[in-house]
């Protein structure tokens, strides 16, 4: 055990090395080398001022009204000296009293800028992702696709893509991971990372679930697992192969009636031997399919309730006959009508397909 010398170094080690990353993240080049060239109590008063006023523009307009407010009451309320001057006295606080206040400070500017960069870091992993999800709705002859997705955070485990397999066929992808924010989008990007490389190698679509199973089974983390829907549509074509690796049934809009299709193969990631099935499915000239993520039912607004499978087939009842991104805009409107201003808990994905009979030209 270091004794009381060891200590007092070790303290001001990781002092000095507090100091340098305070100045380091929260004043600039030119703050720093205006410190260097004032003598030491003005480079103090001025290092003090510069970390206050970056801090207070680091937060948000009401977090800074409360600070300012509480630093006030601090100040205001030390234990003062005073001195007679010029007939007068006046007091100011002990600098023995200023030390507690200061220290809390620090700790909080250290703590804030932790979070900073946390925050600037899910930032760009939101870019990152969102750099990995197709740019737009794709173009696929003879159908009309809308795609979206909304993290609970600033990353999501949801995954929501489109992949060109060959001339004429292509991929469209909605995925869910389980968890939330960083874990989640990590494996999120692995498993679109791998259904793009296999998919395009495999004409069955259970041999391709096993396959990917296997592969985030080995490299995956434990009690971590994935639901899919990957639906093969073929241009002009209205069959659809249809992957539901765990995930919650897709809806088929036929005229007025909604109908769940029946239920898939078990999810991805848990099992190594796990068994996939391919189902498929005929769509015909203005029949829709809506897959959607867990995120949709279980939105849950401020009484807690849950939006649910009814709320969702109503507001799928309200667009008969709209095309797609009208369809899916309502649902995201009904939706966030019903959570209203309660913390959002899951992310929101959705896919909407509609099948359109080819024209012919004359």
């Amino acid at each position: 055990m270091p004794g009381l010398g060891g200590l007092v170094a070790e303290f001001r080690h990781e002092g000095g090395r507090a100091w340098t990353q305070l100045e380091a993240f929260y004043l600039s080049d030119e703050q720093r080398a205006r410190l260097l060239a004032m003598p030491w109590v003005l480079r103090w008063l001025y290092r003090w001022w510069c970390l206050l006023t970056s801090l207070l523009s680091k937060l948000t307009p009401n977090r800074r009204v409360l600070l300012a407010i509480a630093l006030i009451i601090v100040v205001s309320n030390l234990p003062r000296a005073h001195a007679e001057i010029a007939g007068g006295v006046i007091g100011w606080p002990r600098p023995s009293a200023l030390f507690g206040p200061m220290l809390l400070l620090v700790a909080l500017m250290l703590e804030l800028k932790d979070k900073l960069v946390a925050r600037d870091e899910l930032e760009a992993g939101r870019r990152v992702q969102l750099a990995l999800m197709p740019e737009g709705n794709p173009t696929i002859p003879g159908w009309d696709v809308w795609l979206y997705t909304e993290p609970a955070n600033d990353v999501g485990g949801d995954l929501v893509d489109h992949q060109q397999i060959d001339d004429r066929r292509h991929a469209v992808v909605l995925g869910d991971v389980a968890g939330k924010a960083l874990p989640a989008a990590l494996l999120m990007v692995k498993l679109q990372a791998t259904l793009r490389a296999l998919t395009p190698q495999f004409e069955q679509l259970g041999d391709l679930g096993s396959a990917v199973n296997k592969i985030l089974v080995r490299d995956g983390l434990s009690n971590r697992f994935a639901t899919l829907v990957l639906l093969v549509l073929t241009e002009d074509a209205g069959a659809i192969a249809l992957l539901n690796a765990g995930h919650m049934p897709p809806l088929v809009i036929r005229g007025r009636e909604v109908e769940a299709l029946p239920t898939g193969s078990t999810v991805l990631g848990l099992l190594p031997d796990a068994v996939f099935s391919e189902q498929r499915i005929e769509l015909r000239d203005q029949d829709v399919l809506i897959v959607y993520s867990d995120g949709v039912p279980d939105a849950m607004n401020e009484s807690g309730q849950s939006f649910g499978d009814d709320r969702l087939r109503a507001a799928i009842v309200e667009t008969l006959g709209q095309p797609v991104e009208a369809i899916g805009v309502r649902i995201k409107q009904v939706l966030a009508t019903f959570v209203g201003e309660a913390p959002r808990h899951d992310d929101v994905s959705l896919v909407v397909l509609k099948r359109r009979a080819r024209r012919l030209t004359p």
